[in-house]
């Protein structure tokens, strides 16, 4: 578990918000695919899947944010941003806050992410590093 929640002026890591679009859900659910089992799925299979009404790259997209989600205290509302912003699972593990958080503010063209925000990602990053160890 998370203790890294939210400090001060910090973007709420850790909040929850849809992210898929009504009709992607409406498809989802008459797939009776809840969306955090397609971590494992391949764009281009869940595309077809869907009857290629969701395209492969936004099923990309959908696979990056659900894999990211899973990171301990990662909302899905940063999950979205990040995958938006081309990053997946392993890049939010791995690379340097500063550089995640420079990514995002470069792809949404305005400082989403701000000092703060790097700081409490670069503590999560600590957190699950150290749970990697234990584990």
């Amino acid at each position: 578990m998370s203790n890294v929640k939210a400090f001060p002026g910090t973007f709420p890591l850790h909040e929850d918000r849809n992210f898929l679009a009504e009709s992607e859900w409406v498809i989802f659910k008459l797939l009776c695919r809840p969306i955090d089992s397609i971590s494992e799925d391949k764009p281009e299979e869940l595309s077809v899947a869907t009857g290629n009404q969701v395209t492969p790259a936004r099923c990309a997209e959908l696979i990056r944010i659900v894999r990211i989600n899973q990171l301990t205290g990662i909302g899905s509302w940063i999950s979205r941003i990040f995958a938006e912003a081309g990053l997946n699972e392993v890049d939010i593990r791995e690379l340097p806050a500063e550089e995640i958080t420079e990514r995002v503010n470069t792809k949404v063209g305005y400082k989403i992410c701000n000092e703060a925000t790097t700081r409490a990602l670069a503590l999560l990053q600590l957190q699950w590093k150290g749970a990697e160890a234990k584990g």
